[in-house]
């Protein structure tokens, strides 16, 4: 009986959905009639202008005698280029996550003594409530981290006596205390996972505050604590890459949105996360690691640039890989000659590579990088060029890392929650009208028919 009725809810399902899409189907051409523009996207591939931010700039083309001509792509926090803030920390030898925080959210370089008390802050808000890992995190261990992270965030409401305050100062208590726990949040929330799901030994680790992000990140996700200075150097480097990127991406526009709409800081965060979490977003460098694995599976001769431009042909024309047509970590919305977190993460990737004996698969990451472009746009019509972005690098420095996959993307989180928070204050300083851009109807007027005459 049980059987019979799965088997009847699964036939009205298939064909409900078949009525789901078929009412839901657009003509692309009406996009073109009424001028709509798709993903907020020009055809040059422009944003639509929809708001103003002095955080994050993403610079690609110039404008000469009204045309756009694309250049090497730029991006500045607060109006600084990212490689100078790179160099600076670098150089100093120190790590750099926790003064591109107070940068992005104060609009301003940290002195010695601001940066210090900054990293005293953050250590003392890197904390959760009393019993939340096992009640909330251990509880209901989930496959999915981005879910965890969004399902923690949101409980974390309940234990706020001012959740629902968004007075500037208690809005940036709330972003603090996040942006300190989210490395928790992640790390304890693969553990549970590795645990109940894969039977593996249970770790958990209290941070430590004489730990930065990234080192901290490191120390409780390895059972041994351990991690080489190389190591958590490019971790930092990693956060610090992937901290802010305009208020035009996916999550942080949702983060305006939903701002804007009044609501509390956890479920703005939990909106940005659900944004993230998808392939097109910040779940894509999960997706370059899978494909190198099958270009690894499939190309013999990793040396052999013939056999590996044939191979990028099959998987752009839908004949390998997971055949949808995309070479994974080529291509960006905005850049186009190149995307400078790529181009500064390969500086240092090489290095990582070298230390642990993976300079041939880095060598094969450098040939897919040059040879894409030139299989692309042979086989596609293109208004702006392509380039390696950042998610092409990344996935491949946290499996370096034995960061194992089902964190890549939140450790994206972890950095962004940067961003969103400083974009978040931005809107509520602001205080712009709720954002409701318009949507078109183009369904035909009809008639109610009643019920017994359908």
């Amino acid at each position: 009986m049980e059987k019979d009725f799965c088997e009847n809810l699964n036939n009205m399902l298939d064909k409900l959905s078949s009525k789901a899409e078929k009412c839901s189907y657009i003509d692309p051409e009406l996009y073109k009639k009424y001028d709509v523009k798709r993903g907020l996207r020009d055809i040059s591939g422009r944003g639509v202008l929809a708001g103003l931010t002095e955080i994050g700039e993403v610079h690609s083309y110039i404008i000469d005698e009204n045309e756009m001509i694309p250049v090497p792509g730029k991006l500045f926090y607060r109006g600084i280029d990212i490689e100078d803030i790179v160099k600076g920390f670098l150089d100093d030898g120190r790590p750099g996550f926790e003064e591109t925080c107070y940068l992005l959210l104060f609009g301003e370089l940290p002195d010695r003594n601001a940066l210090e008390s900054f990293g005293q802050m953050l250590a003392s808000y890197r904390s959760l409530p009393k019993s939340f890992v096992r009640d909330i995190i251990m509880k209901a261990p989930s496959k999915d981290m981005m879910n965890v992270l969004s399902r923690s965030v949101l409980a974390l409401y309940s234990y706020d006596d001012k959740a629902d305050d968004i007075s500037v100062k208690n809005v940036l208590r709330q972003c603090l205390q996040l942006i300190a726990s989210f490395p928790l949040l992640a790390v304890y929330g693969y553990q549970a996972y590795a645990h109940y799901h894969k039977g593996k030994s249970l770790f958990i680790h209290s941070p430590r505050a004489d730990l930065s992000t990234a080192e901290n990140i490191l120390h409780m996700l390895r059972p041994d604590s351990t991690f080489t200075k190389l190591e958590a150097t490019l971790l930092d480097l990693a956060l610090v890459l992937h901290a802010e990127h305009g208020g035009g991406n996916n999550s942080t526009f949702t983060t305006h949105v939903v701002t804007s709409s009044g609501t509390d800081t956890y479920s703005v965060i939990s909106a940005a996360l659900g944004s993230l979490k998808g392939p097109r977003h910040g779940g894509a460098n999960i997706k370059v690691v899978q494909m190198f694995e099958d270009i690894k599976e499939n190309v013999k001769d990793w040396n052999d640039e013939e056999e590996i431009a044939n191979y990028l042909h099959k998987i752009l024309n839908k004949q390998a890989f997971d055949r949808s047509g995309l070479i994974y970590g080529i291509g960006h919305a905005v850049y186009s000659i190149s995307d400078p977190r790529a181009v500064i993460f390969k500086e240092h990737v090489a290095q990582l590579a070298k230390s642990k004996g993976l300079e041939d698969e880095f060598n094969l990451y450098s040939r897919v990088e040059r040879l894409a472009p030139q299989v692309i746009a042979k086989e596609r019509k293109m208004y702006k060029g392509v380039s390696a972005n950042v998610d092409f690098y990344s996935g491949f420095v946290y499996r370096m890392l034995n960061i194992p996959a089902e964190l890549f993307t939140p450790i994206f989180a972890v950095a962004r929650i940067a961003g969103w928070s400083a974009h978040r204050i931005e809107e509520i300083v602001n205080s712009g009208k709720i954002i409701r851009p318009a949507y078109k109807s183009i369904a035909p007027r009809r008639k109610y028919v009643p019920l017994n005459e359908r």
